[in-house]
């Protein structure tokens, strides 16, 4: 349900019939992570819900959690697209999903069902990744799980640089488990910043093990151990009291805060201690439209796309990929991963 993402259900329906000029595509895999239930929660706020129509009976108030992975075209009324060519981009979680493909290139195409027109281009764009240069399917898992998550990685960092890190020396990353947290500080690895990874004590060891936070703070340690230093933090929990609690702490000090994720979906996002006018939400499609425009996509695709291979290749060393079977495998995990219990080692990836 759109207004209870805790209450999750599998529906049988017929399978879509495309139109003219339109394409029925095959979902195959996809990646699961907090990242998804960011997309739900922000579904009505940021327009996740509006990417896909759930079919069937009942589905009344239910919305389709987005997901990235890879599918097979199955059916086509589009002359550049053919039968059994495989796609990289943003699926339902679902079997089967008809596009209406437009803008058709050798590299991609955009999905311009009605529905989607007006939401960001980011998402509607679509890879035909046979036509890419080397491709093989050893990396599909990697790139369906860390893609996106690592593109946004990358392009917070790359705004935390171009405005000189909010004059700050440090920069504070709340929920350091989470794999966009990590690729943030793969990114800031030459900026010169301390970074600070502030986690629970569960995943502590953890997070201390990959080495790549100056320090680790557990949130219970915000007083002793978050120094009064010029700050920027990266919140990619959305825990508006403990976001209070650091603001209340540093005072003066908290330079910026780039509101991100939504990990800790069910806490109240109010708190009088938010200073809220060096407060900003970060919309990741947003920044990259911005990035587009200065540097061009050529340019953005490959600077982005060099930092995700090679961040992907340091993630080798700690990831742990589960491949579970279709939407019962997926509903099995959904509740640890809603709930922020999910192995934060895990890549999980559904198989349809």
């Amino acid at each position: 349900m759109k207004d209870n993402i805790s209450d999750v259900r599998l529906i049988a329906c017929e399978a879509p019939q495309p139109s003219a000029g339109e394409i029925l595509l095959k979902v195959e895999r996809f990646g699961l992570s907090a990242n998804n239930i960011t997309y739900a929660v922000a579904g009505d706020a940021l327009g996740y819900w509006q990417f896909f129509q759930p079919l069937g009976e009942g589905t009344d108030g239910k919305g389709l959690m987005p997901v990235w992975g890879f599918a097979e075209i199955v059916t086509s009324d589009v002359p550049d697209l053919t039968v059994g060519e495989r796609i990289f981009g943003y699926f339902p979680p679902a079997d089967l999903v008809v596009m209406k493909p437009a803008g058709t290139t050798p590299s991609h195409f955009f999905d311009s069902s009605e529905h989607r027109a007006h939401l960001p281009k980011g998402y509607n764009i679509y890879r035909r990744v046979e036509a890419e240069p080397g491709y093989t399917r050893a990396g599909d898992d990697i790139r369906m799980l860390l893609y996106p998550l690592y593109v946004t990685s990358f392009v917070i960092a790359d705004q935390l640089d171009e405005h000189g890190f909010y004059d700050a020396d440090t920069v504070l990353v709340i929920s350091a488990s989470s794999k966009t947290s990590i690729g943030l500080a793969y990114a800031l690895e030459a900026s010169g910043k301390q970074v600070i990874g502030l986690t629970s004590s569960g995943n502590r060891e953890f997070v201390e093990g990959l080495g790549i936070y100056s320090s680790v703070v557990c949130y219970d340690e915000i007083e002793a151990k978050v120094e009064k230093r010029p700050t920027a933090i990266v919140d990619m929990a959305g825990n508006a009291d403990l976001l209070g609690d650091l603001h209340k702490h540093l005072g003066d000090h908290m330079k910026r805060t780039l509101s991100v994720g939504l990990t800790h979906w069910e806490a109240e996002r109010r708190s009088s201690d938010v200073i809220k006018d060096r407060t900003e939400f970060f919309f990741a499609p947003s920044r990259i439209q911005h990035r587009m425009k200065d540097w061009g996509a050529v340019e953005f695709n490959a600077k982005s796309a060099a930092f995700v291979m090679d961040a992907g290749k340091k993630s080798s060393s700690w990831l742990n990929l589960k491949t579970l079977d279709g939407l019962d495998g997926l509903a099995s995990v959904y509740d640890a991963v809603l709930e922020g219990k999910a192995d934060p080692r895990d890549g999980l990836l559904i198989e349809m």
